[in-house]
């Protein structure tokens, strides 16, 4: 097969897109490599179910490719482990007569670089190389330079209307806002009442046998997090990530907008079997792997809204600046920031991640619950992860790379581009506020006021410095206190200082003497 080969063309994990233009016609002389790699099982330690998601959903899209009459090889790590890394399995293939070797653009650092170094290598033994868009993203990845700067403070808000005009997406004639507002976020932060939680739809998941795949990992010795069995219930191909996206449209966007920042556990059992990911879509594993585009999302939620009555335009457009705003913007400052940006930490962290991240065995009720739906599942929506996971860390001053590793490894959609950002950046404060206009840190009174976890916790959301009081009150203080000389200026926390001054110096002292005996214990909590 690879001697009658001229062209050889990569195809990533991460790059299952169907509609790249590299498939609309069959090239006898054109073979496409789809292979599984240690270095991809081990430069962090990921959830079993996102290595077997992955696998399952590359040897998927390599059979659909051969089906429709293309020339693919597809390599496990069963032919890849005599293999250091990358370009030392291109090496081996390209010695085969191959005359030139096609990639399309990765969307991490790592890869891009590691693809990059290795073309350069070739062009000296007369063998030509061309780099292609991934033809994904609304925006190309030549334009990110024209939208962004290094080292600048940017906010979506302003890219996300840009975004809004550019695209024509819920905008009119005059390209004004559709409805009026550019934003409905205001009407997107409502906690889900205990007669609410009984109708939330059970989530649409698939079955999928992955024993083969789970033999593999056993056989080379991939370590991995997180729980998963046999079955994997995420999907593997185009035609569930569009089930998975048309489920979310009839029976989840009625509701998304209005509870997509809520949090219940209602009792372990009840969400573990029917409501653990409540009226999100979960299409962020087909949508990084490139089974969905972008594109396509937006219009099919925009279809629904305007087909269905019941879907409102602040449920669509909450769902929209996710896609649209957010995703795209938080690449953009990926790229033009790396790779200093994954090394930065401005706030000075420096604390270990505590044991029971890998384990969820805490008595905080909301990161127990938070944590272990992470294990069960591979995941967890974006305010479990923001102001769960990621406040706690915050907090408690946790070293950024530790916080990057985690998110990095646990979650089946996370892909370093959309992850660095979010938890470095966003969640963490480390970039000096690149992304985020302030830092996201709150006290119990947030989680309680967005979720019901609060209500079986062994510790006490209104107490702040007694025995049981919940950790996040005092942490919260201790933080803001100790970062003031940053943070107070930030007309965004004024009020947070003022409300702080007006406690007197004892209050103050047991409460900062609390986070201190919390920091000093954050194994046991």
């Amino acid at each position: 097969m690879i001697n009658h080969s001229k062209k050889l063309r990569l195809i990533l994990g991460d790059q299952l897109n169907a509609a790249h233009p590299w498939f609309k016609e069959v090239d006898d002389n054109c073979l496409y490599v789809i292979a599984e790699l240690h270095q991809e099982t081990s430069y962090v330690t990921h959830h079993q179910q996102k290595i077997q998601a992955f696998f399952a959903a590359m040897a998927a899209f390599a059979n659909a490719l051969k089906e429709a009459g293309h020339r693919v090889l597809h390599l496990t790590l069963d032919e890849t482990k005599q293999y250091k890394d990358l370009p030392d399995m291109l090496t081996n293939l390209l010695e085969n007569n191959v005359q030139h070797f096609e990639y399309q653009q990765p969307d991490e650092y790592r890869l891009s670089q590691q693809l990059a170094l290795f073309s350069e290598k070739i062009t000296s033994k007369n063998m030509s190389f061309s780099c292609v868009d991934s033809h994904h993203f609304f925006l190309p990845h030549h334009e990110l330079t024209e939208h962004f700067k290094v080292d600048t403070s940017h906010r979506m808000e302003f890219f996300y209307r840009y975004m809004r005009k550019r695209f024509n997406v819920l905008v009119d004639d005059d390209n004004k806002p559709e409805g009026g507002k550019w934003n409905y976020d205001q009407q997107n932060r409502s906690k889900l009442k205990k007669q609410d939680i009984a109708s939330v739809p059970a989530p649409l998941v698939f079955s999928h046998d992955v024993s083969e795949i789970n033999a593999r990992l056993a056989r080379h010795k991939v370590k991995t997090i997180g729980q998963g069995d046999s079955t994997l219930l995420w999907p593997i191909n185009r035609q569930e990530s569009l089930q998975l996206l048309e489920f979310f449209c009839r029976y989840l966007l009625p509701s998304f907008g209005t509870f997509q920042d809520a949090m219940t556990c209602n009792g372990d059992d009840v969400v573990t079997q029917k409501q653990w990911s409540l009226y999100h879509s979960r299409v962020s594993f087909s949508l990084n792997s490139k089974m969905l585009s972008p594109t396509l999302v937006v219009d099919t939620v925009i279809k629904h809204y305007q087909c269905n009555d019941a879907i409102s335009i602040a449920q669509a457009e909450g769902f929209i600046r996710q896609i649209l705003g957010w995703r795209e913007f938080i690449r953009g400052m990926y790229w033009i920031n790396m790779p200093k940006y994954q090394n930065k930490n401005s706030l000075k962290a420096k604390n270990n991640l505590p044991s029971w991240f890998w384990n969820g065995d805490t008595k905080m009720n909301c990161l127990h619950h938070a944590i272990n739906q992470s294990l069960q599942y591979s995941y967890a929506h974006h305010i479990q992860r923001l102001m769960i996971t990621g406040n706690f860390c915050l907090l408690t001053g946790i070293e950024p790379a530790q916080v990057d590793q985690w998110y990095l490894g646990i979650y089946v959609d996370a892909i370093e581009w959309v992850e660095l950002p979010n938890t470095r950046g966003m969640s963490q404060f480390a970039d000096g506020g690149l992304i985020a206009s302030k830092a996201y840190a709150a006290s119990g009174n947030y989680v309680n006021k967005m979720s019901d976890y609060c209500q079986s916790c062994h510790y006490n959301v209104k107490e702040k410095t007694s025995d049981n009081a919940c950790p996040l009150n005092s942490l919260y203080w201790h933080f803001m206190d100790k970062h003031s000389e940053l943070f107070e200026s930030n007309p965004r926390q004024a009020m947070v200082y003022r409300n702080w001054r007006k406690q007197t110096e004892e209050q103050q002292q047991a409460t900062l003497a609390k986070a201190q005996d919390y920091l000093r214990n954050l194994d046991t909590l």
